[in-house]
């Protein structure tokens, strides 16, 4: 089953956040799950900004691009278990990046990896959104 916690031609993917596995603190408070060929396609195209706290999680994915971007981002690119093998900070448009043996890649604005302090080693997971946080998306 994808990330998203639902199968396929379900409906709408559950709120997600981010968590640490060692520290326990919050990496992204509202991660959308980008687990289909479509969304992960669009990714974050169209958008004009990614707000602190927001999130796309990409799934299956080892590479990402920045092309018709308006924005940098980090990019943190994750292994089967989701560890983190890299994270490329500050990654400004028309920019590649990508990491042998990445499964999945969490896209954050620009500056969250490193004000969260996530490093390569640490282990991230999933975790619902409170249900208060989740109707006021």
């Amino acid at each position: 089953m994808p990330a998203s916690g639902r199968a396929r031609g379900n409906g709408a993917a559950p709120a997600l956040s981010v968590l640490s596995d060692e520290r326990g603190e919050l990496v992204c408070e509202r991660c959308e799950v980008a687990d289909r060929p479509l969304s992960r396609l669009r990714g974050l195209l169209g958008r004009n900004r990614l707000e602190p706290g927001a999130g796309l999680l990409l799934e299956p994915c080892n590479s990402v691009h920045t092309l018709f971007m308006r924005f940098p981002v980090d990019a943190v690119f994750l292994d089967a278990e989701r560890r983190v093998l890299r994270v490329r900070h500050r990654m400004g448009p028309w920019r590649a990046a990508g990491a042998r043996g990445a499964r999945a890649v969490l896209e954050l604005a620009a500056g969250e990896a490193e004000r969260c302090g996530v490093a390569p080693g640490e282990r991230l997971y999933l975790s619902p959104v409170p249900a208060a946080l989740a109707e006021a998306r």
